[in-house]
């Protein structure tokens, strides 16, 4: 399937049944919205390169349904915020779950490239998203008035410097949501004084034959993770 081939039937099947293989249920509207804000994608990629990927087919399973599959570890979120958030990945897809599913989380995105945060405006505009808030800027400058109690990236740098960059901004018995590929030893083993993994989820994403992992980190003062 090619770039100006968005044969919807066929994509809502291929994420419907990764959706279901991943005990997720989104409803019509969540899932006529995950459609949309692919085709939004597609479209604005032609000009924008906002990912790499061309082929709908591939967003879905490389984008949507490796995005869905971390939603259990931002469930319970009330305040989320994506660093790096590229084309929305994860967090227009956390939004557009929590839309349905967990109308109270509020998801910020924030990225340094105007044309990608214009695209995610454009998106929230267009998929009708009232829970989400678009940063451009430099996640080291910013000075929300409440702190987040979770924050997420995905493929944006080495968890050391996402730690470094955007510790101000997490709440106390926060929690960092690290979205990596293969298992990052040498990154855990570099983190920052005064802050621990505490849990590492290995990741199945249907129809994907990659490795995916999700790292937990907080403050070494908190005892458990949440």
């Amino acid at each position: 399937m090619s770039a100006g081939n968005f044969n919807r039937p066929a994509l809502a099947a291929l994420l419907e049944r990764g959706i279901g293989a991943l005990g997720l249920d989104l409803g019509q509207a969540g899932l006529d919205r995950l459609l949309d804000y692919t085709a939004l994608l597609v479209k604005w990629n032609r000009v924008y390169n906002l990912t790499a990927v061309r082929d709908p087919e591939r967003m879905i399973t490389q984008h949507l349904l490796d995005s869905l599959a971390a939603v259990p570890a931002v469930a319970n979120a009330r305040r989320l915020l994506d660093v790096g958030a590229g084309g929305g990945l994860p967090g227009m897809v956390f939004a557009i779950w929590a839309a349905q599913c967990a109308p109270e989380m509020r998801v910020t995105m924030v990225d340094t490239v105007h044309k990608k945060t214009a695209f995610l405006t454009q998106a929230k505009a267009e998929l009708g998203l009232e829970n989400v808030t678009i940063v451009t800027g430099r996640v080291e400058q910013m000075d929300p008035a409440v702190k987040f109690d979770v924050i997420t990236s995905r493929a944006f740098a080495e968890l050391r410097d996402f730690i470094t960059w955007s510790a101000h901004l997490l709440e106390a018995g926060g929690r960092f949501v690290a979205m990596k590929g293969v298992m990052p030893a040498d990154e855990i083993s570099a983190l920052p004084p005064g802050w621990i993994v505490t849990g590492v989820e290995q990741l199945s994403v249907p129809g994907l034959d990659a490795e995916r992992h999700l790292v937990i980190i907080q403050r070494a003062s908190q005892e458990s993770p949440r």
